[in-house]
């Protein structure tokens, strides 16, 4: 047993017998069926805390000749799957941990030789007479070995992307670092299986990656591992109901994350919800968290705005194609939210193309990021939001026509009017605290003659009114009201059964702001 060649269990049997342990071990019938095939390269990408490390960690269990890891499994879901016996502990494993060669900048310039140097080190343990010091370093050694034993190995890599994390910057040092796992997998047949986890996808140079053999499983595009990295809802009801936590609560503050048609949890987050009992932001201050400001705050057109329509629980669309997975190349603000995805800040719905704040724990880690200078104001009018939505429970048109002034004076730097899109984004931070008892506002849904500009339909058990919002720019409030009527907007809504608000709200440059709601009831049918 080795630490990098043929390495123990000791770190999966840590994880699978804690207190809270979800069986995630069908991950491993899904990499079996690919081993010695052409698809056998594979790179999850995922953000901190989704059980990246924890499946590594497994996978090197159950593949290594070095333990014996047959109890770990034992009532696991893999244990009845045909493919188990056939690959449990029967393999040369080279397990590599990047971020523990490269923890600070300073290692940036050796430790691609300090990888190759370590496990050609214990290889000479185990395969000693079979090769000779190669010029070509650690590919070198492994096709001697390979040439003379036959026998090949599977690598599990974690955290394989540090690199463009710890040497942001350095150029040469990344594209040395791609060249090295090209040469290290390209065209080796000693190659059994390669499994590769980090929070960036593979990096891009030019129109392809350097590593182009390896199939991706991403927060964008997560394929068959939708649900082996989180908490799938499932899993979380069950956790709900051993620990005695409220179900809902915890779906507000912790579901979001899309995963093809899977919803996903942050684990870290529900883990220490189940042992602390109490809800907060779990994820407040770990690496990639501290960066959030500096990422929004980048001067890109459309970004703020974007953050802003977000906050306001709407969606954003992107398109994520020109992102070159790394940490500064960013050309537009979608190259941006695109990195935000992979980061875990943002939820990507590959249906409609658009990125969403997930839940109440990160919305508070963006509230936390613009408190402070180039979100003047925001955070006020933020803070004006539930008075407004009072207002409008009211149909007190006037004062949420104030409001609504209000946040606009409060917003003005932020989002500067030029259109009736502007006046959506200003509408969709007035009405912030919707969120607690509305779903995602629903952005010009069309229907027969039309759509209102912004739905909101209230959460399940939420007795309050659904709300009908036309936006006019530069005609009159009376005006958009009467759009919702005419067109017959309501009609959407008939399978509804509750009380629906239909509110016309404009802005005119020398009229200011206006604001009329009125009620209408669909009987029940």
């Amino acid at each position: 047993m080795g630490i990098y060649v043929n390495p123990g269990s000791t770190a999966f049997e840590m994880s699978r017998f804690s207190e809270i342990y979800t069986d995630k071990s069908m991950l491993i019938a899904k990499v079996n069926a690919v081993y010695r095939t052409e698809k056998r390269f594979l790179c999850v990408s995922r953000p901190r805390r989704f059980g990246k490390s924890m499946a590594a960690n497994m996978l090197a269990a159950y593949y290594s000749c070095g333990c014996d890891s047959a109890y770990l499994f034992s009532g696991l879901a893999i244990e009845k799957d045909a493919s188990y016996q056939k690959h449990l502990n029967r393999h040369q494993v080279i397990r590599l941990d990047i971020q523990k060669f490269l923890f600070q900048k300073s290692h940036t310039g050796i430790f691609i030789r300090k990888i190759q140097d370590m496990v050609i080190k214990e290889l000479n343990k185990e395969f000693g007479n079979c090769f000779e010091e190669d010029p070509y370093g650690l590919p070198g050694v492994l096709e001697q070995i390979y040439a003379n034993t036959g026998k090949g190995f599977v690598f599990i890599i974690d955290e394989w992307d540090c690199v463009f994390r710890v040497a942001k910057e350095q150029k040469e040092i990344q594209k040395e670092y791609l060249d090295f796992l090209r040469g290290l997998f390209k065209g080796r047949d000693y190659v059994e299986l390669a499994y590769m986890t980090g929070i960036l996808p593979i990096k891009k140079y030019g129109e392809h990656s350097a590593v182009n053999i390896f199939r991706e499983s991403s927060m964008l595009d997560p394929g068959s591992l939708a649900g082996d990295f989180g908490f799938t809802d499932c899993e979380v009801m069950a956790l709900c109901q051993e620990y005695g936590v409220d179900y809902d609560s915890t779906r507000k503050w912790y579901d979001g994350y899309f995963s093809g048609d899977i919803h996903i949890y942050n684990p870290m987050a529900v883990t220490e919800l189940m042992e602390r009992g109490d809800f907060q932001s779990y994820w407040a201050g770990t690496e990639t968290y501290e960066a959030l400001k500096v990422y929004i705050d980048m001067n890109f057109d459309g970004l703020k705005e974007a953050v802003v329509k977000m906050l306001g629980n709407a969606g954003c669309e992107i398109d994520p194609a020109s992102f070159q997975n790394d940490m500064t190349t960013f050309r537009t603000r979608d190259d941006v939210l695109t990195l935000l995805v992979h980061l875990g800040y943002l939820t990507y719905d590959k249906k409609t193309g658009s990125v969403f704040i997930p839940n109440q724990e990160i919305a508070l880690e963006f509230l936390r990021a613009v408190k402070t200078g180039g979100w003047d104001g925001l955070v006020q009018a933020l803070g004006r939001s539930e008075a407004l939505l009072s207002y409008t429970w009211a149909l007190d048109g006037k004062s949420v026509a104030q409001e609504i002034a209000a946040i606009h004076n409060e917003t003005a730097s932020i989002l500067k009017y030029h259109d009736e899109n502007s006046l959506a984004c200003t509408v969709l931070v007035a009405y912030y605290s919707a969120r607690i008892y509305y779903m995602n506002p629903v952005m010009e849904l069309p229907s027969g003659k039309g759509f209102a500009d912004v739905v909101y339909l209230p959460k399940r058990n939420v007795e309050k009114p659904a709300l009908l919002i036309e936006l006019k720019w530069k005609k009159t409030a009376e005006g958009a009201l009467a759009q919702i009527k005419d067109r017959g907007y309501a009609s959407w809504l008939e399978g509804y059964t509750g009380d629906i608000l239909l509110i016309g709200i404009s802005y005119d440059e020398k009229k200011g702001h206006a604001c009329k709601v009125e009620k209408h009831v669909i009987k029940n049918l």
